[in-house]
């Protein structure tokens, strides 16, 4: 018994006002099985593209109404649609192929053509099309993928965190001081994969482009001091000083903290990150933080007395999986998932430092303007 597969033909829209132009472009193209769609009107050209996709637009400039290069720059805009090749056609040596692909074109091809070159460039497009359709069919798999994995992975570690706090406090059968340190020590791992395992995730929420940040009026003073508070036991611990500074122009006229348009949840995923990395990666001495302000931006500065970054490591080191050379130092995916959350804030983070003196990041973010 055999098995035949079918397979999809390309489909083409040509979009010409004048009739006999389509016909001849159909005779051209059709003994390439191609499926091919005629359109006389360019609005309806328009209407049909973005109700079915093609995989291949072949496309006049001069028409009434929508001209090619307005047709262009509207497919470009329009989010809604999957990437589609355009090829503008025409017979009118004024036509500039600066414009058209400046609007977004792919190819430019003048009238009288050549047959053969209009096959060579229309399979050149679908090839690019193909090539483009399976990276985002790819890319689909991996984050649909990484997002199922973290979240069934995310359910066995909060039970199994659960269990051996119970079994800590001695819920099942009495236990020694040894054998608490222990169950310390597997919590504490479990929770830094745990960790790992939100980050990993979160990044992919903004890769894929489907975070969405709730954005109200944001007092980053009172923000950053919940987040010194929480972490200066932490400092304590290893004999640092965690120090929160404000400056006075960091307040308006009244005497209000200046407000930022920020998800707050976000902001604060950031600092907590920034300032735990700036107290793990220093052995004595302080982390200061400092929060000041000009007329359109305010600025937080996180400054360490740690052993620094060298510059080869400070030009990767916002980047996807960069671990620094730390020992101890994570994933390598907090500091790009800062980026991404800055950055999505309108905000800029960068970071100043010399090997063996320390390090300031520094994180910008616009105001609101006073009203």
């Amino acid at each position: 018994m055999s098995i035949t597969k079918t397979l999809k033909k390309d489909r083409i829209v040509v979009v010409d006002d004048v009739y006999d132009n389509l016909l001849l472009l159909e005779a051209v193209l059709e003994d390439e099985l191609y499926e091919i769609s005629l359109v006389e009107d360019s609005t309806t050209g328009l209407a049909m593209v973005e109700e079915s996709p093609p995989d291949l637009i072949l496309l006049d400039i001069m028409m009434p109404e929508l001209d090619g290069y307005e047709f262009t720059r509207r497919i470009r805009e329009n989010k809604n649609l999957p990437y589609i090749p355009i090829l503008l056609i025409t017979a009118h040596y004024q036509s500039s192929v600066v414009e058209g692909l400046d609007a977004g074109a792919d190819d430019f091809i003048r009238k009288p053509f050549d047959p053969d070159e209009l096959h060579a460039r229309v399979r050149s497009l679908l090839r690019l099309k193909h090539s483009i359709d399976e990276r985002d069919h790819m890319a689909n798999m991996r984050e649909d993928f990484v997002s199922r994995f973290t979240h069934d992975l995310r359910t066995p570690l909060v039970a199994a965190n659960r269990i051996l706090k119970l079994m800590q406090e001695g819920r099942f059968f009495s236990i020694t001081p040894d054998v608490s340190q222990i169950f310390s020590t597997m919590i504490g791992s479990n929770q830094d994969l745990l960790t790992m395992v939100n980050t990993l995730l979160e990044v992919y929420r903004h890769e894929a482009g489907s975070k969405t940040l709730r954005m109200y009026d944001c007092n980053i003073q009172e923000l950053i001091s919940e987040v010194a508070q929480e972490l200066t036991p932490l400092a304590e611990e290893k004999g640092l000083a965690l120090n929160y500074l404000v400056e006075a122009k960091t307040t308006g006229d009244n005497g209000t903290p200046i407000q930022i348009m920020g998800d707050r949840i976000e902001l604060r995923r950031v600092m907590t990150n920034i300032v735990g990395n700036a107290i793990k990666f220093t052995e004595k001495g302080s982390i200061d933080i400092r929060l000041n302000s000009t007329a359109n931006i305010l600025t937080i500065e996180i400054q360490d007395t740690g052993l620094g970054i060298s510059k080869q490591d400070q030009a990767m080191l916002f980047e996807r999986f960069r671990t620094g050379k730390h020992q101890g130092c994570g994933s390598g995916l907090g500091l790009y998932l800062s980026r991404c959350i800055i950055e999505a804030h309108q905000g800029t983070i960068d970071v100043k430092s010399e090997a063996g003196h320390g390090s300031t990041f520094i994180i910008n973010l616009p105001i609101i303007p006073p009203n």
